[in-house]
């Protein structure tokens, strides 16, 4: 029997870590610290199966139909932490595409590793001129070449799923890379950030390691196959959307502990900020809507999915945005000393609404509904 039995299960256990998670994120706020004692949480709740189908010992939470249920889960860990919310988001997303892309055997095999407590992660960004390459050798195997930046718990997840090319243009491929029997030389230099300090977002080359034919993972190109590649963006906006409720929160509990409760304009700032937040909530459930939209062939997941999970990315962003300078206007100069957590609640969210290619996702949608399609 899983920890957590069903998605609401889920909902409510990520609900009551969060407080735990806030408590501890200033003591993890540094480049050279990774949240280990947060993951030992995460995993005596089961929210690190929770992802995986119930045949394969989860809640379910990977289910179109339990989208709403998985966002929520997201928020509330990026409430507590975004830093541990990055990782966190990352690990159910190798999940996912883990059961979506994979043969039930692979399945089935990490399925048993995250059951064990093996941590996964997803990284995908490179520098183009030293990107992940695969040589080919016997019997299926390949040798890898290259680096992946922004690789997010370098040297604590065991099970980096990436992207690397193949050889004579075959196209992008996806693999899962046994980094506890093959680690990737780290180059902790290149994390030198303004926020998520924690998230151990290192350079990893993988130059000389060596995957076999049950390492790989789908067919060629699969990873970027729409609507779920887009429709990812929902997931790290709802942890977006978490760290943006933190702000709130905190906003709150500070003019409330001053007792400015009375201040009519402290009163119209926190007006806006609750209506921001709450259009947040509104977007994330018209995401989980749309995820469960049949396509043409009938099957969950419609074109209009990833459309719609780039407006919801840019709609989080702005709302973040928004909210940071209210926050600091309520709090002025007082909020923005330690031992209050503004500062770093403002630096994690500021350098995690840094998503890339922002421009181009809007445009996307124009581009979309100008070709006459329904985004409903």
């Amino acid at each position: 029997m899983p920890l957590l039995a069903t998605p609401a299960a889920a909902v409510q256990a990520a609900g009551a870590l969060a407080p735990r998670l806030f408590a501890q994120a200033a003591a993890t706020d540094a480049e050279a610290v990774f949240p280990v004692q947060e993951f030992d949480w995460l995993r005596a709740t089961g929210l690190l199966t929770a992802a995986l189908a119930p045949g394969l010992g989860g809640a379910g939470l990977g289910a179109p139909a339990a989208t709403e249920e998985l966002l929520t889960v997201l928020r509330h860990v990026g409430r507590g932490n975004l830093a541990v919310g990055r990782l966190f988001e990352g690990h159910t997303n190798a999940l996912l595409l883990m059961q979506l892309f994979g043969t039930p055997a692979q399945a089935t095999r990490w399925a048993a590793d995250a059951a064990a407590g093996l941590l996964f992660g997803v990284w995908n960004t490179e520098d183009p001129a030293h990107g992940v390459r695969l040589e080919a050798l016997p019997n299926g195997r390949y040798r890898l070449h290259g680096a992946k930046t922004f690789a997010s718990g370098a040297g604590y997840v065991a099970r980096p799923l990436l992207t690397g090319a193949l050889p004579d243009g075959q196209g992008w491929q996806m693999l899962v890379l046994p980094a506890d029997a093959q680690p990737p030389v780290l180059d902790r230099s290149f994390w030198r950030p303004l926020g998520m300090r924690s998230t151990a977002s290192h350079r990893a080359d993988l130059t000389g390691l060596e995957i076999g034919p049950d390492d790989l993972l789908g067919p060629p190109n699969a990873y970027y196959r729409q609507p779920w590649f887009g429709g990812g963006a929902s997931r790290f906006a709802a942890v977006q959307l978490g760290g943006a409720e933190a702000v709130y929160d905190e906003t709150r509990r500070f003019l409330q502990g001053l007792g400015r409760t009375d201040d009519p304009y402290q009163r119209q700032r926190l007006g806006q900020m609750a209506l921001l937040i709450e259009s947040g909530r509104q977007w994330l459930r018209g995401a989980a809507a749309h995820a469960v939209l049949p396509n043409a062939a009938g099957a969950p997941a419609s074109p209009a999915a990833g459309a719609y999970a780039n407006l919801v990315r840019t709609a989080i962003e702005q709302i973040g945005l928004a909210v940071l300078p209210l926050a600091e206007r309520c709090v002025g100069a007082r909020g923005l000393l330690q031992p209050e957590p503004f500062e770093r609640l403002h630096r994690d969210l500021t350098h995690y609404l840094r998503q890339p290619a922002p421009d181009f996702v809007l445009a996307d949608v124009g581009r979309f509904v100008l070709e006459g399609n329904d985004l409903y």
